[in-house]
């Protein structure tokens, strides 16, 4: 059911529901201060809101920076197994001989051509099921999986000679793609002694999927998707998902961008990592007059400055932790692409559902008696 959902939830649906729910928990916010009889706090987000008065709203059109956000990017890895080239050769060379047995015809094509599929398995466990593999062991593997897996990629060539047009379902013409890139890459990475090539396939199931190197102590490599996070007045927006690695750096511009859309204003101050600061955006950020809580280029001096201080960043990686830690954002366990995609973002939905309810005003027994006599009232049995 839920690829329905994802069909009508996508990311920028689920975005839009957000901008939702951060103006409806200021206005809760504000009705909670009133009811307790506390004024009203003059240090707000500032944030365009539903419900404000027309004077307010007048004072806020006259403030051109409103609000603080922060920003970060994290990783959402995929469940898949960890992948390895002779795993993923061994695999695409088993989904090639699957392939070749759905489309030979012995009235077409006589004799079945040999794969050597039982030697093939045979060498593939010799050197997976080793406890200690050396480099060397590994090479040699991965040199008679490709070779193995060029021969059955000819076979398939040459029985599809046979037919007018392609015999394959959509699924086998995934398939017959995919395990053609893998070979590809490889190769030439076999041949050119390295480990990385332009958007290298990891999964042949999940071919969207890359690795994503993050540097981090337990796992420096993450394979899965990329998105790039702001949090606002405690509520969390995905500005960017993207399956190929990119720079945070190069997005900070953008983000900033996406709150003027969002608000009709620029932040006025931005909270960022080291890896936003560049001399580019502090440039622009100057040039924008948004106030950039971070530490400042040159030595550091004694002279009071915008120093972003310990635990300012906190809601953003706390936000990360509980999202990974609770709801399974470390470990996205949909397979197809946009179905992951409405996964993250139902994720982030959740958190800020959440947030909302922890500003959210106790239920009146009164009006709970008044809705249940009401459902009863119009309700029609089927």
């Amino acid at each position: 059911m839920f690829v329905d959902f994802r069909k009508s939830l996508g990311l920028a649906t689920i975005n839009a529901i957000n901008e939702k729910i951060v103006k409806l928990k200021t206005r809760m916010e504000e009705k909670g201060k009133k009811e307790e009889g506390k004024p009203k706090s003059s240090e707000g987000d500032g944030l365009q809101r539903e419900g404000d008065s027309p004077e307010s709203k007048r004072e806020e059109e006259n403030i051109a920076h409103k609000g603080r956000v922060i920003i970060d990017a994290t990783a959402c890895p995929q469940d898949i197994a960890y992948p390895t080239d002779l795993n993923l050769l061994s695999d695409s060379r088993e989904k090639a001989e699957e392939l070749i047995d759905s489309i030979y015809r012995k009235s077409l094509h006589g004799v079945k051509p040999r794969t050597y599929r039982k030697e093939a398995r045979k060498y593939y466990l010799q050197t997976a099921q080793k406890k200690n593999k050396t480099k060397k062991a590994i090479r040699k593997a991965v040199g008679k999986q490709l070779r193995y897996l060029k021969r059955d990629i000819g076979i398939l060539h040459h029985l599809l000679d046979s037919y007018p047009r392609l015999p394959f379902d959509r699924h086998q013409l995934k398939y017959f793609y995919v395990i053609q890139t893998v070979y590809e890459q490889q190769r030439e990475m076999y041949i050119n002694r390295v480990h990385t090539v332009p958007y290298r396939i990891v999964s042949i199931h999940q071919p969207h999927v890359r690795p994503i190197v993050r540097g981090k102590e337990q796992a420096k490599v993450e394979f899965g998707s990329k998105i790039n996070v702001s949090i606002i007045d405690g509520i969390s927006f995905i500005d960017e998902l993207s399956w190929e690695a990119f720079n945070e750096g190069s997005r900070l511009q953008w983000s900033v961008e996406q709150f003027r859309r969002r608000f009709g204003c620029y932040p006025r101050e931005v909270l960022v990592d080291k890896i936003y600061c560049t001399r580019e955006n502090r440039a622009w950020l100057k040039g924008k007059a948004i106030l950039l809580r971070a530490k400042p280029l040159g030595r550091p001096s004694s002279a009071v400055s915008f120093h972003v201080s310990p635990g300012e960043r906190n809601p953003i990686e706390c936000k990360f932790g509980q999202g990974k830690t609770a709801y399974g954002l470390n470990r996205i366990k949909a397979r197809l692409k946009e179905t992951s995609e409405s996964w993250i973002a139902g994720i982030f939905l959740v958190l800020n559902l959440v947030k909302l309810a922890e500003v959210a005003l106790p239920c009146n027994p009164k009006h709970t008696d008044q809705f249940n006599s009401t459902v009863s009232k119009n309700y029609i049995p089927v």
